[in-house]
């Protein structure tokens, strides 16, 4: 799903809101969290799961078309940890296509 398409769906299911505080709501919880995260903080929403920044080593890696080898620098990668009740919800959607 798209930022766009989260817009219009929750600007169609709370008709009582402007479209445009629909996207001031969206858009101000998706720059918390990018914030929050890059400051090295820790977003757990229940339900879906927890999102967290990690710190990558450096480390000697090679360059796949010379073999050289090659220096890899520290880099801060996004990790995200799904929640019991999404794994259980993807898990029960799996189920449910095999049974199709």
């Amino acid at each position: 799903m798209t930022r766009s398409k989260l817009i219009s769906h929750l600007a169609d299911k709370h008709p009582h809101l402007t479209a445009s505080d629909v996207v001031l709501a969206v858009n101000t919880v998706i720059d918390y969290i990018g914030n929050h995260l890059a400051k090295g903080g820790r977003v757990e929403i229940r339900g879906v799961g927890s999102f967290s920044a990690r710190t990558r080593p450096p480390r000697l890696g090679h360059d796949p078309r010379t073999g050289e080898k090659v220096h890899v620098p520290e880099k801060r990668v996004l990790y995200f940890r799904p929640g019991t009740e999404l794994r259980e919800r993807v898990k029960q959607r799996d189920v449910l296509n095999e049974m199709a």
